[in-house]
């Protein structure tokens, strides 16, 4: 299948991205997680109508330790808790903009907020002001999307949220395993089928992409963490809503051998995301299954780009 530019562009800095800020461990706390016990699962797809630039595959066993994991991705609120205690300031709004997705912006706002776009995928555009807490930018807010993932996020970001929390951000192996919820070697977090008994499983795109979203699962942007079923380990949004930046740097060859708690290459250019988000559609993107995967540099942010965080402690 052909590679598709939808899910999520790449930044392009004219200058470096600001040094490291500095944040420490502030919270030791399991609440909001779900301990797993790890064990041996097949990791990868050989799905026809996937993407094998993407290194889907091939299908390897892989066994992993005990880890912890959130229920969730990390919402509006838990964000702002941790820029309030650490005076933080991400990325987007160092560098001053983000992506935003064309219909996600106001449309009598349009031609005063985009400044450029992306021309293999126009749909994205390039919005001055855009930023974590002003998702659509300057003149939007997060007030009544508090229990919505925090968007406008870079891998450098959501590491520091992660280090402040006294966790870490997921290895792509860990993400898989609790994403497959203890199903083996099926489609979707929940299954085979996408809609089972004609309902909606995650907060996707219906309708033509890019130009026409009906809506259907009831969500025409990001939807609130919990809105829809959690998968058989009790987690939510493991598909869908907003991609999720993994701890591995990108590679797209695999060895089918056997390992252990694989953490990806020791370096590299570009950063594993996992999930889907609301603008994957099965005509274009269709990387909401849990094997799928893409991939963007560390100070990238656009307005589908979240994270959760995961524990390697496995005591209080």
């Amino acid at each position: 299948m052909e590679q598709k530019p939808c899910c999520a562009p790449k930044m392009i800095h004219l200058e470096p991205a600001p040094s490291a800020q500095h944040v420490t461990a502030e919270r030791e706390s399991f609440e909001g997680m779900v301990r797993l016990e790890g064990g041996t699962f097949l990791m990868g797809t050989d799905y026809e109508r996937g993407f094998p630039a993407d290194g889907e595959g091939p299908v390897r066993p892989v066994t992993l330790s005990p880890f912890w994991i959130d229920e969730a991705p990390v919402t509006n609120a838990q964000f702002a808790e941790f820029v309030s205690a650490t005076k933080y300031v991400t990325e987007a709004e160092h560098f001053g903009w983000s992506f935003v997705f064309w219909a996600d912006i106001p449309e009598e706002k349009f031609e005063e907020l985009v400044s450029d776009n992306v021309q293999s995928a126009p749909w994205w555009c390039k919005v001055d002001g855009a930023k974590w807490n002003a998702p659509q930018g300057p003149g939007s807010n997060i007030e009544s999307i508090a229990d919505h993932p925090v968007v406008h996020v870079s891998w450098n970001d959501a590491a520091a949220f992660a280090k402040w929390s006294g966790k870490q951000l997921p290895t792509e192996a860990e993400w898989e395993f609790a994403a497959r919820g203890g199903l083996v070697q099926k489609l979707y977090c929940w299954g085979d089928e996408l809609t089972p008994e004609g309902k909606h499983q995650c907060n996707i795109w219906q309708g033509t992409f890019p130009g026409k979203n009906t809506c259907e699962d009831g969500y025409a942007n990001t939807s609130p963490v919990r809105a829809f079923p959690a998968n058989g380990y009790g987690l939510y949004s493991m598909a869908g809503n907003v991609w999720e930046w993994m701890a591995d740097w990108f590679i797209s060859s695999h060895s089918a051998a056997e390992s252990t708690d694989p953490v990806g290459p020791p370096s590299g250019g570009t950063k594993v995301m996992k999930g889907g988000s609301y603008l994957c559609h099965a005509s274009y993107c269709n990387r909401y299954r849990v094997a799928a995967r893409t991939q963007n540099s560390p100070d990238s942010s656009t307005s589908n780009m979240g994270f959760r965080c995961v524990r390697r402690e496995l005591t209080k």
